[in-house]
């Protein structure tokens, strides 16, 4: 039962990745290229995006949770990353609505 219930799953995904964008698909008055939307970046933000990528990566290395407790590792690998992106979201917001 276990395979069935998998194989299920993968196909609810790949229906909700493939189809459910294309039936919410809004039209934007402005389509930018992805190539445009990198050279808008600034340094601070390429800098961020660049530690969240390393900061995980030096924390798995260094703790090692495969061979100990995954959970210091979600502690003080993942969640410090996922806070800080959080409080830059809603200082921008706050930014952006003054």
């Amino acid at each position: 039962m276990t395979g069935i219930n998998e194989i299920l799953v993968l196909v609810l995904l790949i229906a909700c990745i493939l189809i459910l964008p294309r039936l919410f698909k809004g039209d934007s008055a402005k389509k930018v290229s992805s190539s445009k939307k990198f050279k808008n970046l600034s340094t601070k933000i390429r800098f961020s995006i660049v530690l969240t990528l390393a900061y995980p990566i030096v924390a798995a290395l260094y703790l090692k949770p495969w061979e100990n407790n995954p959970i210091v590792y979600l502690s003080y690998g993942v969640v410090p990353v996922f806070l800080i992106w959080a409080v830059a979201w809603i200082v921008a917001g706050k930014k952006k609505r003054q």
